[in-house]
């Protein structure tokens, strides 16, 4: 069993990204809650969160993966950047609270050359501004490649968010395999030694998602550029390899790949033939 799927657009709603998504095959798939390269949020129609609810039940979906803008920096040099993130971040984790019991993920910032202690510090301190007790979305943080200054290129940065936030309850990982492999981690060659080495460090109950991404870059190039399953250096039997993994069974798998419509669905349909 897999709950696979990829990114749709949220131009035209809610209830027709689940639509959508049933004409691709899949049964779960990510939405960006706002512009990925702005600011823009799309106003929630209960109606139309509704029927997509009801689409959700009536097809045995699994979780679904919200994505934050790329915008959103909680580590940025810059205060006016952190202070716009963390707007953003409130007002996302609000809106979420309308499609109950699903997954926000975010990559954790970048810190801008105040070196990765400090930027772990901020973010951590931006979630325990927005976190509520209340709240029933899990807050995904995402392995990064570790490009630029980009916090959470090791499975310790990731801890060290982790262990700051008040509400840690309320956090899980997305583990994207074209950023894993590209920050230096083996899962071609040694996928159990990285999955116990998450284990000791974050705790394999903490892994919630996953982005299913080949990388079109050697192992620790900490370039973050996907590719599509089986046509990058992590390649298609390692690929494989992973979904059918006890550790990622009924996560939800989100494609992230170089693809249009038909590729999507021509993926999805690769993915679940590996399970019949």
């Amino acid at each position: 069993m897999i709950y696979i799927g990829c990114h749709l657009s949220v131009t035209n709603g809610y209830e027709a990204m689940g639509h959508q998504m049933l004409s691709f095959g899949g049964n779960t798939f990510s939405w960006f809650t706002r512009n990925p390269r702005g600011g823009k949020s799309k106003d929630i129609e209960p109606a139309d969160v509704n029927a997509l609810a009801e689409i959700l039940e009536d097809n045995k979906f699994g979780k679904l993966v919200a994505h934050a803008s790329y915008t959103m920096n909680l580590c940025s040099a810059n205060p006016e950047t952190r202070a716009n993130g963390l707007d953003m971040l409130k007002k996302d984790l609000e809106k979420m609270e309308a499609l109950p019991g699903q997954y926000y993920n975010f990559h954790p910032g970048s810190h801008t050359g105040q070196g990765a202690d400090v930027g772990i510090e901020q973010i951590a301190e931006g979630l325990n501004k927005a976190l509520f007790p209340e709240m029933q979305t899990t807050v995904l943080l995402e392995t990064m490649a570790g490009k630029g200054s980009e916090v959470g290129r090791s499975f310790e940065e990731i801890r060290g968010i982790i262990d700051r936030v008040e509400l840690n309850e309320k956090l899980g990982v997305c583990f994207d395999t074209c950023h894993t492999w590209d920050s230096g981690y083996d899962i071609v060659g040694d996928l159990e030694g990285v999955l116990d080495q998450f284990d000791s460090i974050i705790g394999l109950e903490r892994l919630k998602a996953v982005h299913f991404n080949d990388s079109k870059n050697e192992r620790g190039s900490h370039k973050d550029r996907h590719e599509k399953l089986g046509q990058g250096m992590i390649g298609m039997e390692a690929m494989k390899r992973i979904a059918l993994h006890p550790v990622f069974e009924c996560l939800p798998f989100i494609l992230e790949t170089p693809n249009d419509d038909d590729g999507y669905i021509q993926e999805i349909a690769t993915i679940k033939n590996w399970f019949e």
